[in-house]
């Protein structure tokens, strides 16, 4: 298949949905999480749990940068626009996370902030270009996807001899995420998220490739399918899923091979390795802290290392009482267990970052009418 519209064809999807059905063992039920935030649109989009039979359940996983983004660094970003007078350079969903003391980053802006939103590292380093007498901050967040481009816009500024240019670097890492939620439960029962296998991102695996999953196959004894984004692709990955489970193997499969391979884009590795290094600790939202998750700024570019620059402090804080992203984010709950979910929270007015980003498991299940599901 070549086009777009060949990997949303109904009567192929509904094919795929009857090789599922004869496929899954009625005795046993089958759980599988789709890590990206990107699956859970698909899935909620195409009602694709419409078509898995009874004992096939979807659990949401922590893939949505915008999700795992903790209040803390948001309010960093804050701080840089209202007390340091930068220009705040940040994708468009970043904008309206929750912050501390009812802020976003959009109500800065309201409060008289220069925050301007890009669609590329390009769009901010131009930025830089056109206010050499401002300093001009990229808030740079996700998965291992949209890392190279920032470690691309750091190169050029540090080649053109842009002084006025820094990242405020929140980049994570996705084997560190997924190494969190195999481990959660084992001290905390309610926290245990039994799973049979894991729906693989797709655009991280362009960059990184298959082989940094392996370990989740040979620790943890489970299988890992690397989807494509489209509805096919999903419901393809699922049925290879349940097919491993079926003949006991936990193995590393490809569904996505027209953009994935097993070691991945390696120029663009190489520019992450060359600009960034491992954070010893990195807070998510949702899973806490953990060790070697993130990335920052190596100290040979610590003149484009906002932290450095502006001597940022990073401070916990805690999520809204009422708001149970964490435990989303986790697989713990669905977001129809929220009790604010639809309600007092809704894409108009988020409490959770969950509802923000369109990756969001909420704002999927919101957009699409999956809330419907608990009436």
């Amino acid at each position: 298949m070549k086009y777009i519209d060949e990997f949303r064809d109904g009567a192929v999807a509904q094919m795929l949905a009857q090789k599922i059905a004869a496929a899954v063992d009625p005795a046993r039920r089958y759980s599988f999480m789709e890590f990206c935030g990107g699956h859970t649109h698909a899935i909620s989009r195409y009602g694709l749990t419409d078509l898995l039979p009874d004992n096939v359940r979807m659990v949401h996983g922590p893939g949505c940068p915008v999700c795992v983004l903790p209040i803390g660094r948001v309010d960093m970003a804050i701080d840089l626009v209202l007390n340091h007078g930068v220009i705040l350079c940040s994708y468009g969903d970043t904008l309206r996370v929750p912050a501390s003391d009812q802020l976003s980053l959009m109500k800065a802006k309201a409060r008289g902030g220069d925050v301007r939103m890009v669609y590329s590292t390009a769009d901010a380093l131009q930025i830089a270009r056109d206010n050499p007498q401002r300093e001009v901050v990229f808030f740079a967040i996700g998965f291992e996807t949209t890392t190279p481009p920032t470690a691309v816009a750091i190169l050029q500024a540090q080649a053109a001899g842009i002084k006025n240019f820094s990242v405020l670097c929140c980049h994570v890492l996705t084997p560190a995420a997924i190494i969190a939620i195999m481990e959660s439960g084992l001290e905390n029962e309610d926290e245990r998220v039994e799973l049979d296998g894991m729906v693989g991102p797709a655009h991280v695996s362009t960059v990184i490739g298959s082989r940094p999953y392996e370990f989740v196959a040979e620790l943890y004894h489970k299988p890992v399918v690397i989807s494509g984004f489209e509805p096919l692709d999903v419901m393809q990955s699922i049925l290879m899923l349940v097919q491993q489970v079926n003949e006991g193997r936990a193995e590393i499969e490809n569904e996505f091979v027209r953009a994935v391979t097993r070691d991945g884009n390696r120029k663009a590795q190489a520019v992450v390795e060359q600009v960034f290094e491992l954070r010893e600790t990195f807070e998510w939202r949702g899973l806490g802290v953990i060790e070697k998750s993130a990335l920052a700024v190596r100290p040979e570019f610590a003149e484009f290392d906002a932290e450095r620059r502006f001597a940022l402090a990073y401070r916990y804080v805690a999520d809204n009482k009422a708001c149970e992203c964490g435990a989303i984010l986790r697989g713990v709950k669905r977001p129809q267990e929220c009790k604010i979910f639809g309600t007092v929270c809704t894409p108009e007015n988020p409490i959770g970052s969950c509802m923000v980003s369109s990756e969001g498991a909420c704002a999927a299940h919101y957009t699409y009418g999956r809330y419907k599901d608990a009436i």
